[in-house]
């Protein structure tokens, strides 16, 4: 048994670093072009948050016996770190001063989680505390597909999901839930098991659209456009605008 769950440990690492790493390509983009365009960094330092308190929570005088936590989300939260301070440089004005209050209220929420857990808490309370608050962004971060879902259902295509980051999210999210289900804590089982379930959904509806996914240019923005966070009002105006295009295309010219 112990050894499974090292193995699934393991598993959960490299699936979780593949899932950090995704976004890289669309960051590649924004370094290139000097701007965020109408991207939103608000995503990132959600994530932030979420590898910051699972860093914390795995920390063996937190929650023994679950190290491998705190390693994968460790290299998380470098990582989004340093998305974060990317997007802070390329992002306009107005943007940048959402971002840095945004960042500045996760510093402060972790923050606060920290001090009250060492100071204030101890042993078994410790844990308790730190293991909601951890699962609560947890839950937050693999729950923000659902509106690119709700998307490919009204559209009945996947134009907007990338098949390898629905694919990460279901293997980062199983091999965790099967990891707390062996080490028996409810604060990696079930947040994971939102991971498990909605990157189930996910799969499935690319097998039911895969064929109306569209071009490959097409697709690659859209991997872009899920990537960054694009909220569905954004998602709609870039349809209009490529449909209003096409439409001043195919007209005749006089």
């Amino acid at each position: 048994m112990d050894i499974l769950h090292f193995l699934f440990g393991i598993f959960g690492n490299a699936t979780g670093l593949f899932l950090f790493l995704s976004p890289t390509i669309t960051f590649r983009r924004i370094i290139k072009s000097r701007s965020t365009e109408q991207f939103s960094g608000v995503p990132y330092v959600m994530t932030l948050l979420n590898c910051l308190l699972s860093t914390w929570y795995g920390l063996p005088f937190v929650s023994p016996h679950n190290i491998l936590v705190s390693v994968i989300n460790g290299a998380g939260s470098a990582i989004e770190s340093v998305y974060v301070m990317i997007f802070l440089i390329f992002a306009s004005k107005k943007e940048k001063v959402r971002v840095m209050g945004l960042l500045f209220l996760v510093l402060t929420i972790f923050s606060v989680v920290v001090l009250v857990s060492l100071f204030a808490l101890h042993g078994n309370a410790r844990k308790l505390f730190s293991g909601f608050a951890a699962s609560i962004f947890s839950i937050i971060m693999y729950a923000s597909p659902l509106s690119v879902m709700r998307l490919v259902i009204k559209t009945k295509s996947v134009e907007f999901m990338p098949f390898f980051l629905s694919l990460f999210v279901f293997l980062c999210g199983t091999s965790w839930f099967i990891y707390g289900l062996l080490g028996r804590d409810p604060f990696l089982f079930v947040p994971n098991a939102f991971g498990c379930v909605l990157g189930t959904m996910q799969l499935i509806l690319y097998a039911i659209y895969r064929k109306n996914e569209g071009g490959a240019d097409t697709a690659t923005k859209g991997g872009d456009f899920i990537e960054m966070g694009l909220g569905k009002p954004q998602h709609e105006e870039m349809q209009r605008s490529r449909y209003n295009l096409a439409n001043h295309e195919e007209r005749p010219r006089v």
